[in-house]
């Protein structure tokens, strides 16, 4: 069954077209990943299928409320995870999400949510006082306030280092398993492929390909593709992990 269906969406600055007629599905429960260069449009597509971003043209559907006339109305059962979040400094982690459940009907417990992001020790702790990783992981515990049924992640782990990353990603396939259904935004590869059941690639407001990463990689070596360097068993990041361990740091 599709939770988000998007329909000849169109999005225009003056004489540039950043969303140039694009539709797709995004079926309940899955993690659809939305991906290209910067500039692609991607940014500008969410934020419509969000209401954040007002649409110029074409149909966005989300559990059946129309984003272009009930944005509202689709803000108050979404969640969403910025990028760069804007939380007040002087609040602690619980204070900042309990402020953040009041202005919900239904919210979850905060308990839960702290331990699903691995925030529990720092409940105490003032925003101001927490690393970037953690500032993060507090934007995902804020998306998960309100119990929503699709989540919006863009660019989850930009900046994290690879203990975070990983947690992170171990974070998102719980939220999956709760049987939410996930878009996300980002510039890693490598990630698309771990976390994603369909992948979207856009370039130049276009989609230009759709499908799961490995049908895509395997339609990619149909056509004759070789690396120019072959993948070694390991890379420097299985090192790093290796010697560091995957425990992760505060």
């Amino acid at each position: 069954m599709s939770i988000v269906q998007v329909y000849h969406l169109r999005k225009t600055y003056n004489s540039l077209v950043a969303v140039d007629d694009i539709s797709f599905e995004v079926k309940e429960g899955e993690i659809f990943g939305i991906l290209g260069p910067n500039g692609a449009g991607k940014t500008t597509t969410v934020e419509m299928i969000e209401g954040i971003r007002p649409i110029d043209s074409g149909k966005v559907k989300v559990l059946g409320i129309d984003a272009r006339k009930n944005p509202q109305k689709l803000k108050e059962i979404i969640g969403v995870q910025l990028q760069e979040g804007s939380f007040y400094d002087l609040l602690t982690v619980w204070e900042t999400l309990d402020l953040l459940s009041s202005f919900y009907k239904k919210s979850r417990d905060l308990k839960e949510v702290l331990a699903l992001t691995g925030l529990e020790e720092k409940k105490k702790t003032l925003v101001s006082k927490l690393s970037g990783g953690q500032k993060q992981r507090l934007a995902l515990a804020a998306a998960l306030i309100c119990e929503p049924p699709v989540l919006f992640l863009d660019e989850p782990t930009t900046g994290l280092d690879p203990q975070a990353r990983h947690h992170t990603w171990g974070f998102i396939n719980q939220i999956k398993k709760e049987g939410k259904t996930i878009i996300l935004t980002t510039h890693y590869m490598e990630e698309a492929e771990k976390l994603c059941d369909r992948v979207a690639i856009l370039d130049y407001g276009k989609i230009i390909a759709l499908d799961t990463p490995g049908n895509l990689i395997k339609e990619l070596l149909a056509e004759g593709f070789k690396k120019k360097v072959v993948e070694k068993e390991a890379n420097l990041e299985d090192v790093f992990l290796n010697l560091t361990g995957h425990r992760l740091r505060e």
